[in-house]
Formats: C-alpha cells, structure tokens, sequence
C-alpha cells in the first residue's frame, strides 16, 4: 500500500459560532492527484488550509507526511509542503529566479543577508527551463503575465521536492491559452515526480489536469464523495454538490459541466418574448 500523504478524520471548523466543516474524512497516499471541486462557500479554502499545516481544526485530527498536527513543529512539516497560490502577496519587483529561490526559504520575499548556493540557483534555473521559463528567468514579477507568474509559482513550490504539492484554484484570472499550458505543466508533474502526491481546488470542471486520479466533493461543509475521479464525476453526484441540475461530460481525457436546463427554463424563454393574448 502506499505511503499515507495526507490523513484527515473526523474534522470539524468552527468560525465564532460559524459550523464551517461537519465530520471531514478524506486520506491521500503517495502518488495520488486529487481534485477538490464544490460551490463557493462550499469549505474548499478551510480544507486546504488544513492540508496546508496553516490552520488547526476544531476537533478531529489531521496527520500530514506522518506527523500529526498540534504534535509537530508546523514550520518544519511546511518546508515538505509545495503551495501554488495565484493570489501570492509578493509587493516587490523579484525576478522568476529570485521568485523561485523563495520556495527554499519559505518566504515571500528573499530574505535580507540571504544568498542562495551555487547549486541551489542551478536547480532554479532548472526548473524555471521545466516550466518554459528560460528566457523570461531575469524578468521581474510585476512584468509577468498571469500566465507565467503561475508556471513561476509551480517552479517555487518545487524547489523544495515537497512531497505534497497543493493547489489553490491555480487557474484564476487565466485566459484560455494559458490555462492549458499551466495545466499541461502540472500534468507533467506525473513523470517528473511520480510519487508526489496533489491537491488541486477547484469549482470548475473544465480545469481538471488529465493525470487526476481521484475527486472529492465538498457541499455545505460536508464532503459528499471522495473516490476515484470516475466514481466521484458523476452527473448525479456533482448536481446534489451543487444543488442544482449538471450534466457531467468526459472527453479526450478533459471533463466538462453543463447545466441542465429545465422543462420550466424551457417554457419560460419559450414564452418569455410572446405576444399578449387578448
């Protein structure tokens, strides 16, 4: 069997007298990527920041790499834990390399008297080329495009060899071209790291990697499946997530969501432009 990554039982949040997550199970093993999909409000956030060693729960347990929260020095466990956060609160102007070079020290910005060895820049640089990045490593963050802050941000998240690799909605503000090659990316993760296990939230199907192996479903703060991604995509299942009728299509490897329309949608559009009668 493989190794346990991510073990998370019987966990509840509360926020002031907010019940944000009810009873949450969901275990990860070495190797596995997982998708997180649900509504927004649904708890994705606050499940990732467990994940994450961010936040601790209400009660439950959450072990992550073999180490139990509440048990273990968390800055030490995060240094095992990669992060892509499209939102990444970075204020100055840093290169792609100096970016990347941030994931060894686990801070947004460099740090002040920092200076990184010879073969640390060597595997930046590295994994900047993985990423596409070679030509753009001297260019400065505030210059990027979305496009290629996330390819740096997956860079930075890998320098460390975390053996979890987290990501926060890493599509956001992407326009389509980009997306797909942000997307080809992580599933190139597969290869180059075959026993990294991932987390990737998300509330759109359409951003799904192809080498995604399992899915779970987060409605109202309960998790409403968590399986392989073939048991857990289901039209059936995704519409009680999202409480509202979804037609789930797979194709080429790529999932996709639609709403159903209803035979009330159909007749109100139907006779939303006629003629009074009388």
């Amino acid at each position: 069997m493989a190794e346990t990554v991510l073990d998370i039982a019987g966990v509840t949040f509360r926020r002031g007298q907010t019940h944000i997550l009810h009873g949450i199970d969901l275990r990860m093993r070495a190797g596995e990527h997982w998708v997180l999909i649900g509504p927004n409000g649904a708890g994705k956030s606050t499940l990732l920041s467990f994940a994450s060693a961010q936040v601790f729960p209400t009660s439950g347990t959450v072990d992550i790499l073999g180490s139990r929260m509440g048990r273990v020095e968390l800055a030490a466990l995060r240094r095992f834990i990669g992060h892509v956060n499209p939102r990444h609160p970075l204020r100055s102007n840093l290169s792609v390399r100096e970016v990347v070079l941030t994931g060894l020290t686990g801070t947004v910005e460099r740090p002040l008297r920092w200076e990184p060895e010879p073969h640390e820049v060597a595997k930046a640089d590295s994994l900047i080329a993985e990423v596409g990045l070679t030509s753009r490593a001297d260019a400065g963050w505030k210059v990027l495009s979305q496009g290629e802050r996330g390819k740096t941000l997956v860079a930075r998240a890998l320098i460390a060899d975390p053996q979890l690799l987290l990501f926060d909605e890493p599509t956001t503000g992407l326009d389509v071209a980009a997306r797909e090659q942000l997307l080809e990316t992580i599933d190139d993760l597969s290869v180059r790291s075959p026993q990294l296990a991932t987390l990737l939230v998300t509330h759109h199907l359409e951003e799904i990697p192809e080498t995604t192996t399992h899915a779970a479903l987060i409605s109202e703060g309960r998790l409403t499946a968590a399986d392989s991604i073939g048991e857990v995509l289901t039209s059936e299942k995704v519409s009680a997530a999202f409480d509202h009728p979804i037609e789930v299509g797979f194709a080429d490897r790529r999932w996709s969501a639609r709403a159903v329309r209803t035979a009330g949608a159909v007749r109100a559009v139907s006779t939303a432009g006629a003629e009074p009668v009388g």
